[in-house]
């Protein structure tokens, strides 16, 4: 049986799949809001293949949540077990940032791209970090 945080996590995971997938394809040319940056020039570029190996990640993602909670049966119990875990410390970690460029405790807070993730990047991976570990207690 699917449970409401293993449906919002599938959910946000495809829709931040399919974001990265438009990126990939050359969609949202202006990297300012979404990725950090320094001087008015982006902190890293990220490449197509890397963009898509994001994508793939974020769907895999969708498939430990749909597992866990019971409405895949793929494999050993063990995998999504441990897998929603690492989906919990993953977004853990990118909510709290490396102290410079993202996540809560960032330095650089000036740029449009630590606007957005002040408002929007960090709570969203510090909710979906919340829900992963509500997934993992069998919610």
């Amino acid at each position: 049986m699917i449970t409401i945080p293993a449906t919002l996590l599938c959910a946000v995971f495809v829709v931040l799949a399919g974001v990265h997938v438009y990126w990939a394809c050359g969609g949202g040319q202006s990297l300012g809001n979404v990725v950090p940056t320094r001087d008015g020039a982006p902190v890293f570029v990220p490449g197509k293949a890397a963009t898509l190996l994001v994508a793939v990640a974020l769907l895999a993602a969708a498939v430990v949540s749909a597992w866990r909670a019971g409405a895949l049966n793929i494999g050993p119990v063990w995998i999504p077990r441990v897998g929603i875990w690492v989906i919990a410390v993953v977004f853990s970690v990118r909510a709290v940032g490396d102290f410079h460029y993202f996540g809560f405790f960032k330095r650089v807070r000036d740029t449009a791209f630590a606007r957005y993730d002040t408002l929007v990047y960090s709570p969203l991976c510090a909710v979906i970090a919340a829900l992963a570990v509500w997934l993992s207690a069998g919610g």
